[in-house]
This record gives structure tokens, sequence and C-alpha cells, in this order.
């Protein structure tokens, strides 16, 4: 069996989230969200209501489980004997950062990480952009599943 984890906070998940697990989906048996809690970050949404969002947005690929993770990714690799992490590239700033941990990973546990260029289209984005945004009433609707576009609105309502 074929396992990967693509790791994140997920606050909300947007497309370019879903669209790294759904091409990770396509290339392992079985891919794990790992849901990161950090306990020194006050979150738009709790970690149940992002695990029950992304588990309604990846119901339809079959081979997806979500699960939420407090302290090393390399721990939730190893207990779940996962040899890979999945991660997204935005830009080349990513990459920096990104390949610094993906070394720290592999000398911690031998975990390997594959890196998945983003669709251009979602080259942008990230969770705290689309937040920020619809709080500000933009039209985020482009950028997120409508499930997540309705659980944002309505957290973020204002009567």
């Amino acid at each position: 069996m074929r396992r990967a984890v693509c790791p994140g906070s997920f606050d909300p998940i947007t497309n370019g989230h879903l669209d790294i697990i759904a091409r990770a989906s396509r290339l392992y048996d079985e891919v794990y969200v790992a849901v990161m809690i950090n306990q020194s970050k006050k979150g738009l949404f709790a970690i149940e209501e992002r695990i029950d969002l992304i588990r309604q947005v990846t119901a339809e690929y079959g081979n997806v489980r979500v699960e939420s993770f407090h302290g090393l990714l390399v721990d939730f690799c190893k207990q779940r004997d996962i040899p890979a992490i999945v991660k997204g590239l935005r830009a080349v700033s990513d990459f920096d950062y990104e390949l610094q941990m993906a070394q720290m990973n592999n000398g911690l546990s031998g975990v390997e990480t594959l890196f998945i260029p983003t669709n251009p289209t979602y080259s942008f984005l990230s969770s705290s952009l689309v937040k920020e945004v619809a709080t500000w009433g933009g039209d985020v609707s482009h950028l997120v599943p409508e499930v997540v576009l309705q659980a944002l609105t309505e957290r973020l309502r204002t009567d």
C-alpha cells in the first residue's frame, strides 16, 4: 500500500489545497490529510470543523483520510507507516523554506518529501488571503469549494 500525507492548517481548505490533494490521490493508494494543531494560533475554524469540511470536499476521491496531528509530522508518518510527504509549491520562495523542512524531515526519519507545482490558477492562493478577502466582503467563490464558502459566509456574517 503506497501512502502519503498532505499536511497543513487548512483554515480553511482552498481550491489550491484541493488540487494538490486530488493529484496526490491519483498517485498514491492512500492519502492522509493531516490537519496541524497549533495551540498558539487561534484559527477561524476549530480543528473539528476543518476536518469535517475537508472530509466533505475529498469524499469523492475514496482514498483520502483526514486526521489532526500535534507535534512532529515525521512522528505522524512513523505511526501510520507513511513514507512520503506531498507538498504543493506556489513559487520559488516556497521552495526555499520547504526544502529545509524536507531535508530536516528526511534526516530525522527517512521520510521523503515530494513537491508538486501548484496549478497556475492557484499560484497566489492561501487560506490567509481567502479569509482576509472574505472578511471584507470580497468574492471568494472561485477560490474555495461551495461548502467552504457557505461555512465562511456563516462564520463571518455580521448582523
